[in-house]
């Protein structure tokens, strides 16, 4: 409520052109915000046709700091490996963090590892432990040395997990992993989403009990109470930490949760006309409230949102979901109900007392922006019209936003005087990924080949729905204006002088940008189509960007290729991606090959396998390759959807995918540049950078906060937005402009 409020006088106060008076506590020194996927020329835009305020948000740090053009992120342009860049100030050759899947070359052919769980800075391969002087280091490790407060809400590395490859510890919580106050990223709760279909048939009469116990709870209905007939759905729980949720009673999940739907008519017109559900747990009843969180009690849902949070009461990794209502009709003819997928925050021991804390101030992780709905790989979604997917999408993207924002509030509250504050916010990045719409190659209908260009260009084509392109350019639009209105409450809650300008020095930031795609890519079927075997090599991808790496016998455990045979194999491999190309000229006009980039591993170390050099880590792939724009390995449809005007293939490569933005080309591409906008007492006003780079984050930051660099930071001050740069070019460390 306070929030609200708060966001209602701001608002008011800056339609009318009023200044915000300061907000009189103790506040952060620096706060380095990050908006994931996040594309410069899309905030200018929308800033410029008014789609963001130009007087809040970005907009206004924009008018009272600094901004840059162009902000060129780590490679590949993922999220992983771009933030944990931002947090070291180190690439990601240096920081070991290849990409946001990869493979640990000690262990097993078959291992992968997340690039948000893997060790920063490296680890020892033999024998396999923790490395004695890791070759990167996040500033929250340099910044707490001396003496300073760092608070970290889900920024990617800062989550007090012990790292293990091959059950061995390769990294411990402390001191990289954790800050004074560490909030980890939500993990699955191990419950997909799954849609509801039902009729009047499915509801009977209540019973009286239940009707008494909703009135008694603040919910009564004009009409008589009906509630299905049997449970919509049975899901199970275990009550000790560490274990998940699911819809069977295995491993220990001895709690049992039978859900159960009562339609109640809310509106006093004389009519009947169902309006709102509410879902409940028939073994716990509706019990009146209120409720301590992370506590909910039933979910209460109308139909098209906002959704209502149900807690799995008693789960002892603190679960919750939450439920939407697409389609209500007022005769309950017609009735379409979504369970979002279920959540937690970590139960990580070294941060056990921060989970515990936000549980109960902010309340369970709730459902993220989840694509599996719109692209219907959830159970249940085949009969909902896509407008209703995309309603539901547009309620993730608030709810989980403004989750995210509430979190960093109350993390900032419960640390006043912390000197360093880093946010997360994963929007607009999903929205991205599901929206971004803007070539004519993309087939506006996945499982439709036709659905590109114009009717009959190309040869064949009915052309793309233009509609759906316009509603998809809304929802992105939508998803930056709810990030952007996330970094104002952020704002605000620092504390702005009379101008407006902030009293902490905020940076916004992002991880990569965004391009559209248009072909999914088979890199296996590449590989066997080119006449190589797959079976010795492990192949891990994101997005566009590939590290495959060959069995080596003496390094993985259990290799099977011989040094003697490692390097002809690698050379096979990058000979076949480079000679790789996209026949079909609609596509590709231009007849360009399909890979930007392909670097092998070195060999000059005189140790096949353990060369490193500034393109290729120590977990880097024996093969990074780089697709060109418009391809993705991503988003193949099953069974695979043929492209318009492609010949037939034994073996294809090439297919239409069921979605359309990516990211993890060239970082030195316009597409994939990040942003930067900046204010505070410490910067320069109305200064417009060309080009900086995400690596120098940590050492500006730093170079604020007096701090001097580890000697592992790759990036330099960005001495033009400072007032006063003066000790960081007497030291030589500025990043020449």
């Amino acid at each position: 409520m306070r929030a609200a409020s708060t966001d209602t006088l701001i608002a008011a106060a800056m339609a009318v052109g009023l200044a915000v008076a300061p907000v009189a506590h103790a506040r952060p020194s620096v706060v380095l915000i990050s908006l994931d996927g996040a594309k410069p020329e899309l905030v200018e835009r929308y800033l410029r046709d008014g789609v963001l305020d130009h007087r809040g948000g970005l907009g206004s740090l924009r008018a009272h700091g600094v901004f840059a053009r162009r902000n060129i992120t780590a490679t590949p342009a993922v999220t992983a490996v771009s933030h944990i860049a931002i947090a070291t100030g180190s690439t990601a050759v240096r920081n070991n963090i290849p990409g946001n899947i990869f493979h640990p070359v000690a262990a097993s052919i078959g291992t992968s590892i997340s690039g948000f769980g893997a060790p920063i800075g490296g680890y020892r391969i033999n024998p396999l432990g923790a490395a004695a002087a890791p070759t990167a280091q996040p500033l929250w490790v340099r910044v707490r040395e001396v003496g300073l407060k760092v608070v970290t809400a889900t920024w990617p590395g800062s989550d007090g997990a012990d790292i293990r490859i091959a059950n061995t510890l390769v990294q411990a919580a402390a001191p990289a992993r954790i800050t004074d106050y560490s909030v980890p990223f939500g993990a699955f709760g191990g419950l997909g989403a799954q849609g509801f279909v039902l009729a009047a048939a499915d509801f009977e009469p209540a019973t009286r009990p239940l009707v008494s116990r909703l009135a008694a709870a603040g919910r009564n209905s004009y009409s008589p109470v009906r509630v299905t007939i049997n449970p919509i759905q049975t899901l199970f729980c275990a009550p000790m930490a560490g274990s998940n949720c699911g819809t069977t009673d295995a491993g220990g999940r001895t709690l049992r949760y039978d859900l159960k739907a009562a339609a109640l008519d809310t509106s006093d017109d004389a009519t009947v006309n169902y309006d709102t559900l509410a879902v409940f747990d028939a073994n716990a009843g509706v019990p009146p409230g209120p409720f301590a969180l992370p506590s909910t009690g039933p979910a209460y849902v109308q139909r098209g949102g906002p959704s209502g949070k149900f807690f799995f009461e008693g789960s002892g990794n603190r679960i919750g979901t939450a439920f939407f209502v697409s389609c209500l009709e007022p005769d309950l003819s017609a009735v379409r109900l979504v369970r979002y997928s279920a959540g937690f925050i970590p139960r990580n021991a070294a941060v056990i007392d921060v989970v515990d804390d936000v549980n109960g101030k902010v309340g369970f992780w709730p459902p993220q922006p989840d694509y599996r709905i719109l692209e219907r790989l959830s159970p249940g979604f085949g009969a909902f019209p896509d407008a209703e997917l995309e309603a539901v999408y547009r309620d993730q993207v608030t709810t989980f936003t403004d989750y995210q924002a509430d979190l960093a509030l109350h993390a900032i509250r419960r640390n006043a005087d912390g000197d360093l504050v880093m946010i997360y916010l994963e929007q607009p990045d999903g929205s991205g990924h599901q929206f971004t719409l803007t070539d004519p190659r993309q087939p506006t209908d996945p499982a439709d080949p036709a659905s590109i260009g114009t009717p009959g260009d190309p040869p064949g084509a009915s052309g793309q729905d233009a509609a759906k392109v316009k509603r998809y350019a809304e929802h992105l639009a939508f998803a930056y204006q709810r990030a952007d209105r996330a970094v104002q409450r952020i704002v605000q809650e620092v504390g702005v002088d009379q101008h407006g300008a902030p009293l902490s020095d905020v940076f916004v930031v992002s991880d990569h940008g965004m391009a559209p795609f248009h072909t999914a890519v088979q890199l296996a079927n590449l590989l066997a189509n080119a006449g190589i075997d797959t079976s010795a090599l492990a192949l891990r991808t994101t997005g566009p960007a590939a590290n495959i790496y060959v069995n080596l016998a003496g390094r993985e455990s259990a290799g099977t290729v011989a040094p003697a045979d490692y390097q002809t194999l690698v050379e096979r491999i990058a000979s076949a991606l480079r000679a790789a190309a996209d026949p079909n000229g609609f596509y590709n006009p231009a007849a360009g090959a399909l890979f930007s980039h392909v670097w092998t591993r070195p060999s000059g170390c005189g140790k096949p396998g353990f060369c490193t050099d500034d393109r290729v880590g120590q977990d880097s792939g024996d093969v990074v390759a780089l697709m060109a724009e418009g391809y993705n390995f991503d988003g193949t449809q099953a069974p695979p959807v043929t492209r318009l005007g492609d010949a037939p293939e034994a073996t294809r490569v090439f297919s239409v995918p069921n979605f359309y933005g990516a990211h993890g080309h060239d970082s030195n591409t316009q597409s994939m540049s990040a942003i930067l906008y900046a204010a505070g007492p410490s910067l320069k006003r109305g200064e417009a950078l060309q080009t900086v780079h995400n690596i120098d984050l940590a050492p500006t930051i730093m170079e604020i906060l007096g701090v001097a660099p580890a000697a592992t930071v790759d990036g330099r001050v960005i001495c033009g937005i400072l007032k006063n740069p003066q000790a960081a070019r007497r030291s030589g460390r500025c990043r020449d402009r």
